[in-house]
C-alpha cells in the first residue's frame, strides 16, 4: 500500500507522534534520552524548526513543531534515522527503534496552545510526577519554559503562555502556567473540551475550513510540497556553501583537501561540521570530500564526536561557523 502524502508548506504546525518498536522502552536511560534530544537540537537548528511544545516519556516521544520551510520530511527522515543509528551503536542492536512511520498531525494554528498543555501533561496523566510539582520533569517543553536558562534557541514557550489569559514570560507568568496545568488536570470537561481525547488521532485538527483547504492544497499539488528530489536538489547549494565556509575557516583550499588519505582529522571534522549544521547525507560528504563509503563517514564522525574535545582548534573554527549562514 502506497504511503500517503504529508502536506507541507510554509508556515505549518504539526502533532508529530511516535512510539517504540512493540512498545519498546527507548528513553528509558539518560543517555538515550540525550541522543534523541541532542539529534532534535540538531534537526531544528539546521531546518529552522520553531519547538512550541516537547516531551519524552518512556516508550515514545511529542513534538510541536512550526515549519517555516517545507521541511518536516526531509528533517524527519533524518531525526528518526540517525537517532535509530545512534541507539543501536550505543546498544550494539540491530533492527527497527520506532514502530514505523511517525504521525504527523497537521495543525491550525488556534489549536497549538491547547495541544502544548496536552504534550507537557503526559508525564502528570501517567503518574511520573504531581502536576504542581510539573518543573522537575526535566525532558519536557514545560521545564524548559519554567526554567529560561535552559531553553533552546529555537523552542517558543511565548504561544503557550499567552493562549492562558496572555500570560507574560515571567516567573509569576510561569507559576500561573504551572497553576493553571494543576488545575487541568484534574478538570476533565475542560480537558474534553479542548481535544485533549482526540490530540493523537486523524491527520488535522481545526476548523473544517482548515481541513478542506488543506486538502484542496493537497489535491491541486499547490501546497509547496517537496519531494525528495527535489529537496536534494534545492540543498546541495547550501551544503556545498557550508563546506565552502569550512574550508575558509580552517585556512584549506578545496583542492589540498582532496588529495589528503580519506580519515585525515580535517575531513573527518568538515564531514562532522556538515552534518550537523545542514544535515548534509553522509553519502553527499563521502563523494564530494572523497572519504570512501557513507558507512566510512558516520563511522569517523562516531569517533570524532566521541574522542575530540571541544577545545581542538579545527574543531573550534567550525563551531565558530554554527552562528553564521
Amino acid at each position: 500500500m502506497a504511503r500517503k502524502s504529508r502536506i507541507e508548506y510554509s508556515g505549518a504546525y504539526y502533532h508529530v507522534i511516535n512510539r517504540g518498536n512493540y512498545r519498546n522502552w527507548i528513553f528509558e536511560s539518560a543517555e538515550a534520552r540525550l541522543s534523541f534530544l541532542t539529534c532534535l537540537e540538531e534537526v531544528c537548528l539546521a531546518m529552522g524548526w520553531r519547538l512550541h511544545g516537547w516531551v519524552l516519556m518512556s516508550n515514545h516521544y511529542h513534538l510541536c513543531i512550526e515549519t517555516p520551510d517545507p521541511n518536516l520530511v526531509e528533517g524527519m527522515k533524518w531525526l528518526q534515522s540517525t537517532f535509530a543509528n545512534r541507539f543501536n551503536r550505543y546498544r550494539q542492536t540491530n533492527g527497527h527503534v520506532f514502530q514505523g512511520r511517525y504521525q504527523a498531525i497537521l495543525l491550525e494554528s488556534d489549536i497549538v496552545g491547547a495541544l502544548c498543555h496536552y504534550i507537557h501533561l503526559n508525564p502528570v496523566r501517567v503518574g511520573l510526577v504531581a502536576a504542581a510539582d510539573l518543573q522537575s520533569y526535566a525532558d519536557s517543553g514545560f521545564h524548559q519554559i519554567w526554567y529560561p536558562s535552559k531553553r533552546w534557541s529555537f523552542f517558543d514557550g511565548s504561544t503557550t503562555l499567552s493562549e492562558v489569559g496572555g500570560l507574560s514570560d515571567t516567573r509569576s507568568g510561569r507559576r500561573s502556567y504551572r497553576d493553571y496545568l494543576d488545575w487541568l488536570s484534574t478538570d476533565d470537561a475542560t480537558c474534553k473540551q479542548l481535544g485533549f481525547e482526540k490530540m493523537y488521532k486523524g491527520w488535522a485538527k481545526g476548523s473544517q475550513e482548515f481541513k478542506q483547504a488543506a486538502m484542496d492544497d493537497l489535491k491541486g499539488r499547490v501546497s509547496q510540497k517537496v519531494v525528495e528530489s527535489e529537496a536534494k536538489e534545492l540543498r546541495e547549494p547550501l551544503w556545498e556553501r557550508r563546506l565552502q565556509q569550512g574550508l575558509g575557516a580552517l585556512g584549506k583550499a578545496n583542492e589540498k583537501l582532496l588529495s589528503e588519505r580519506n580519515g585525515v582529522d580535517l575531513k573527518v571534522a568538515l564531514a562532522r561540521h556538515l552534518g550537523k549544521s545542514s544535515l548534509t547525507p553522509n553519502r553527499w560528504i563521502a563523494e564530494r570530500l572523497q572519504m570512501g563509503t557513507a558507512e566510512s563517514v558516520s563511522s569517523r564522525v562516531s569517533h570524532h564526536r566521541k574522542h575530540y574535545s571541544s577545545r581542538n582548534l579545527q574543531w573550534q573554527s567550525l563551531k565558530m561557523l554554527e552562528c553564521v549562514d
